[in-house]
């Protein structure tokens, strides 16, 4: 899975980038047309699931409230300090829509048929661990090399193709990283060590990117992409692997869902305010080198839109001011990143499944010794996914 995942985040930028220097701006989004059309084809042709006849509730009580908050949340993290001020009806609203719909998404859940997020599973350690390591490393990850491309484009002057190829040591590094940790795994059982390995690269990955300057080489953002490549191989999929196994058999799907859920949350809150930390930077360099006025002139039509045409010299200032924003991008990451590793030692190993016995992380609910021979098949299956990672 990581290895599909970085020929993809790596073909992604290029083609994007391609189709940003070549084509109109809305093939990017109809790119997306024949992909899905081969997915869905390859999907309905070649994918032949067991059929078994069951009866389920959907929650649509606890997905509603769920996605309300959420909303709520990252529209305030996206409009406060820029188009509200954080003191605004506005944002004091929609603070108020978020604790509301979560304080109700907590009292429905519990009382639902079959929850959509299970919030008995938090008092599993490994799971509410993984969670959070998840959400950081998100928020850190996605929302600080979104900014990437743009030191490559404006400060560095690459192309837009240029600058995915660019990002290719970050790819590289994640790829080979993630199928080592992969086959160590299945051969050794442990899997422990390597989210405090992935935690401990990716915060000096962070520490490296913030150091960038306007005259920073090629080569020096390449390495410093390299190891953050390298520290997120060992988080990926480990830390999806580690939440799948401590919890209980019929858990499965709902523990590798919440994983991918908290990570897109977290790079969604990570993109709303890095940027918010990136505007106010790149304003605060300019006023301090050009004045307020002309500053204000630049970023009036927002802060991106000074970088916009690609393969232009800007002034030094401008570059300065750009560069800066993405350091100080980099900086704040770096103390989300540092987190990861130390939340990474309190989990605690659990034995690979072999067959069909449960797994247990000693602090979750406990399995019911009575499975039916389907449910064995079924966790034979699951062990073997789990295992190939």
């Amino acid at each position: 899975m990581s290895a599909v995942m970085a020929v993809a985040m790596v073909a992604g930028p290029l083609v994007g980038g391609y189709i940003t220097d070549n084509l109109d701006w809305r093939w990017a989004f109809y790119v997306n047309v024949p992909i899905g059309i081969a997915a869905l084809v390859l999907v309905l042709s070649r994918l032949h699931l067991p059929k078994h006849r069951a009866q389920h509730r959907i929650d649509w009580a606890g997905a509603g409230l769920l996605a309300v908050g959420i909303t709520a949340l990252v529209l305030i993290t996206t409009w406060g300090g820029s188009q509200y001020a954080w003191g605004s009806s506005m944002i004091l609203g929609l603070v108020g829509v978020a604790v509301v719909a979560l304080a109700l998404f907590a009292y429905v859940e519990p009382r639902a048929p079959e929850p959509i997020l299970s919030l008995s599973l938090f008092r599993n350690r490994n799971f509410a661990l993984t969670s959070v390591i998840g959400f950081l490393v998100g928020f850190a990850m996605f929302g600080a090399i979104s900014y990437l491309p743009l030191y490559q484009q404006t400060v560095q002057g690459a192309s837009a193709t240029n600058s995915g190829l660019l990002l290719l040591p970050m790819m590289a590094g994640l790829l080979v990283t993630s199928l080592i940790a992969g086959q160590l795994i299945t051969r050794t059982g442990r899997y422990k060590a390597y989210p405090v390995v992935g935690g401990v690269l990716m915060t000096v990955g962070m520490v490296l990117l913030a150091l960038m300057g306007v005259h920073t080489s090629k080569l020096s953002t390449s390495l410093a992409m390299l190891v953050l490549g390298l520290g997120m191989g060992f988080l990926m999929q480990t830390t999806m692997l580690i939440a799948q196994n401590s919890v209980q058999q019929r858990d499965i799907g709902v523990a590798s869902s919440a994983s991918t859920f908290f990570r897109s949350i977290g790079g969604s809150f990570g993109v709303s305010l890095f940027g918010a930390i990136f505007n106010h930077t790149l304003t605060s360099s300019l006023t301090a080198t050009v004045g307020a006025t002309a500053a204000a002139k630049l970023t009036a039509s927002g802060a991106s839109s000074i970088s916009g045409a690609a393969g232009v010299k800007l002034p030094l200032p401008v570059l300065s001011g750009i560069a800066d924003g993405i350091s100080n991008v980099f900086f704040w990451a770096t103390f989300l990143a540092v987190v990861v590793p130390v939340l990474a030692v309190f989990i605690k190993h659990v034995a690979l499944r072999s067959g069909a016995a449960p797994a247990d992380a000693g602090d979750g609910p406990d399995e019911s010794a009575s499975a039916s021979a389907s449910a064995s098949k079924s966790s034979v299956a699951i062990a073997e996914t789990a295992d190939v990672h």
